[in-house]
């Protein structure tokens, strides 16, 4: 199982940017994907989530409205779009998976939200 994130950056507040994470080595058609973040400090939290098949979402209240999880199947991709960034949504951003019980991430892609 491989996870590559990409898309992180610096952006001013307001902004937006895209995020992405490409996955190999499993049927990814049939697992559910996820976005996660570590701030400096603070423990990693979920962001946003998103079923095998794309048809249902759930976020943290902290993003709703602002971000959007989509994935494309035959791409083997998951994306985070972030619309309205604040300074708080500074972190590190992680895509995972689960197989069989175990947590699969990625290396992570930082996201600095700074004037």
């Amino acid at each position: 199982v491989q996870l590559v994130e990409s898309g992180g950056g610096l952006v001013q507040p307001g902004g937006s940017l895209r995020l992405s994470c490409r996955a190999s080595g499993f049927t990814f058609s049939t697992y559910a994907m996820s976005w996660h973040r570590q701030a400096p400090g603070k423990e990693r939290e979920l962001v946003a989530l998103i079923s095998s098949a794309g048809g249902s979402t759930n976020y943290a209240d902290s993003v709703k409205g602002r971000f959007t999880i989509s994935r494309d199947n035959a791409e083997t991709t998951v994306d985070l779009q972030m619309n309205s960034l604040k300074s708080e949504d500074t972190a590190v951003y992680y895509c995972k998976t689960s197989l069989w019980g175990l947590n699969y991430w990625g290396q992570g892609t930082q996201v600095t939200v700074s004037s």
